[in-house]
């Protein structure tokens, strides 16, 4: 091609395209002498052969000389390419800029656009790069082979920039034109991520609205239904959902918003007098189960005296927490419950209460679990939960006993620590102290080690002095001493330097604790435990070293005003079975929700309202009130083993034994017997 015909293209694509262009008023080339021309091959030349600097002054000169040919361009493009390998991209930016500049139309400026971005980049000047990407995109049209490094660019701008919004629409844009399919889905990818992760609120109403961010529009929608639907405003939550199924049908998204979708709508629809239950039926608890299923029934009215149009919508939750999530949303999709009762055990309790809150109704748990209520507005408890238990049994032991000084023997499983950092925690806030701690293995069977260090007796060097001193004096006893001598294993006493020793864990435990401790002549030590030991189990184990321990609970089955009591001979007649506190806390649920509902609290909404507000509400076995935490609070009990039957602690009895200690100088209550 002649330099005539160059330039007559040159003003002919000026004509068609100077519209676009960043200058409207630029003009056209002029036709280059043919000694400009050989001057710019030269340097070129030069420039390929490595003698960059000679060329680098040849194109400088000539795109100054001849700023207004249609070489120039040509030269100052050459010298920007050229900077910009040798990584002077200031050099690089200044000479691409040039052409945009230039009051004479180029045919590349596009092009000159890019890499005057590119080395702006390169300088960490992304807002004047990104400003110079976008007039290209907006005012040029860029040739498609050239878009997608365009669009790269001006993601990796907008990403260092921190404009999270764009950056997904530039991304969504990137997706629907490159070509590689495993490139396209890691932008989609990316997009969606941008969507789920990075989006704010106000960002996530403007990507939902607008056409432009494909895809990501129905994940937008997706995101934005989640925030309304944990804001519980559901009518907006549905909406969004629907619009999210609606953009990407036959998608994981469309399958998950529909999920939630069908949450919503079984809001809606609530049969009042369906009462749900998971309990594990079918695990080795089961007979905690049925007890706990048996006094629900009655205290709803579905046997008994009083029957009522309740019925109850069972599944067994296997001891599973997957099952008992699954458990709940069917109560809830399927049978439309008012409220779900359960679990008993800690391992699926959470479960239960966690799904309960995400679909919005009343969840009554009666695992002792802690943090249980914390979940949720909707989650409520009727159990003796161990945070209870410690607090009134350390105000039994030091307001009516007049303890001070404590020690813990516990086991290292989960029991047995929450309830030791519970009684050290409450001892601690009551003024006490504690002096000694000591845990042992969950299936221990050898105590005599825990006990030995619990009271110092272990590492004789750890009171030196003391073990000279008592050996000294065995050695003076020792009428003959031959080689075979040795002293005793006992020789130190215990270390007792605390008035009460807390145990938690189970009457077969202290069955084999407590009597160890007198054979190790751990003496005049009252012993401390939770409801376990609550059971005849106890006095038959620990037998007279369990003698004056307390512990507390919410039900003495020997007490005659509970088998005097209403429930208990209604549900004796019913079942023909005497029943605990697994029953009777049951027994109350039912019966509370029960009046709740007859009273008009038709809705789950209405019956969470009416549960939190539960005031003097007469159950099985006392006074129910419903805590600021959701907790129903019933009467405790501190109770002791006294002449081999668990009986309340009194303050009569308290008076006796304090009595009998202070005339036999503070006896051992365990009756000592190595």
């Amino acid at each position: 091609m002649n330099k005539a015909t160059k330039v007559f293209l040159k003003a002919l694509i000026f004509l068609g395209v100077a519209s676009c262009s960043t200058t409207p008023d630029k003009k056209p080339p002029t036709l280059a002498p043919p000694q400009i021309t050989a001057e710019f091959n030269r340097a070129k030349d030069l420039i390929s052969k490595k003698k960059t600097t000679k060329g680098l002054l040849l194109l400088k000169n000539l795109s100054k000389a001849h700023a207004q040919t249609e070489l120039a361009d040509d030269a100052l493009m050459l010298l920007g390419e050229t900077y910009y390998r040798s990584r002077d991209y200031e050099r690089a930016y200044k000479s691409f800029i040039t052409v945009v500049r230039s009051n004479i139309y180029s045919p590349v400026e596009a092009q000159a656009l890019y890499m005057s971005a590119k080395s702006l980049t390169m300088l960490s000047r992304y807002d004047e790069a990104l400003s110079l990407i976008s007039t290209l995109i907006e005012k040029h049209k860029i040739e498609p082979k050239e878009e997608l490094s365009v669009y790269k660019l001006k993601f990796l701008l907008l990403s260092k920039l921190g404009d999270k919004l764009d950056s997904v629409r530039t991304l969504v844009i990137l997706a629907k034109m490159e070509p590689s399919l495993s490139k396209r889905k890691s932008y989609k990818l990316k997009a969606i991520d941008f969507v789920e992760l990075e989006l704010n609120f106000d960002d996530l109403q403007k990507a939902s609205s607008d056409d432009s961010f494909g895809f990501a529009r129905g994940h937008a929608f997706y995101k934005l239904g989640l925030h309304f639907f944990e804001k519980q405003n559901y009518s907006d939550a549905l909406s969004a959902f629907e619009r999210a199924a609606e953009i990407l049908p036959n998608s994981d998204i469309s399958e998950q918003a529909q999920g939630y979708i069908n949450q919503v709508l079984a809001r809606q629809v609530v049969e009042p007098k369906t009462i749900g239950v998971v309990l594990p039926l079918t695990s080795q608890h089961s007979k905690v189960a049925y007890r706990t299923l048996r006094g629900l029934q009655l205290g709803l009215g579905v046997y008994g005296q009083n029957k009522s149009q309740f019925k109850l919508a069972i599944i067994d939750s296997e001891a599973n927490p997957d099952s008992a999530r699954r458990a709940v949303e069917r109560l809830v999709l399927e049978d439309h419950a008012i409220a779900v009762v359960g679990s008993l055990l800690s391992k699926t309790a959470a479960a239960v209460a966690a799904k309960s809150e995400e679909l919005g109704v009343p969840n009554i748990t009666l695992s002792q679990k802690s943090g249980l209520t914390d979940i949720g507005r909707n989650v409520f408890r009727n159990a003796l939960t161990s945070q209870m238990q410690v607090q009134m049994l350390v105000k039994t032991a030091m307001e009516l006993r007049g303890f001070k000084r404590f020690a813990i023997l516990y086991p290292n499983d989960n029991y047995g620590i929450e309830y030791a950092n519970l009684f050290w925690d409450e001892v601690l806030a009551r003024g006490g102290q504690i002096t000694a701690v000591q845990t042992y293995r969950p299936k221990e069977t050898d105590f005599s080690g825990p006990i030995k260090r619990l009271t110092g007796t272990f590492y004789y060097e750890d009171r030196l002095t003391e073990y000279r001193s008592l050996l000294k004096e065995w050695y003076k006893k020792q009428k003959y001493i031959s080689s075979r001598t040795s002293p005793p294993g006992d020789l130190l006493p215990p270390a007792i330097d605390f008035d009460a020793l807390f145990i938690p864990d189970s009457a077969r435990t202290l069955g084999q604790i407590a009597p160890m401790m007198a054979y190790q002549e751990v003496n005049n030590v009252t012993l401390l435990g939770t409801n376990i030991w609550n059971s005849y189990n106890t006095v038959k184990r620990g037998q007279q070293y369990v003698e004056n321990s307390i512990f507390v609970d919410g039900l003495l089955l020997s007490d005659r005003r509970f088998s005097q009591s209403d429930f208990y001979k209604e549900f004796y007649s019913t079942f023909q079975l005497k029943p605990s506190i697994f029953e009777s806390q049951a027994y109350d649920i039912g019966l509370l929700l029960r009046q709740l509902i007859i009273d008009g609290h038709r809705t789950r909404d209405e019956l969470a309202g009416a549960l939190r507000s539960v005031k003097n509400f007469n159950g099985s076995y006392g006074s129910l009130d419903m805590s600021d935490k959701r907790e129903l609070s019933r009467p405790l009990y501190s109770l002791t083993i006294h002449n081999g039957k668990i009986i309340p602690l009194t303050s009569e009895l308290i008076e006796s034994i304090k009595a009998l200690e202070e005339a036999e100088d503070r006896p051992d209550p365990i009756k000592s017997k190595k």
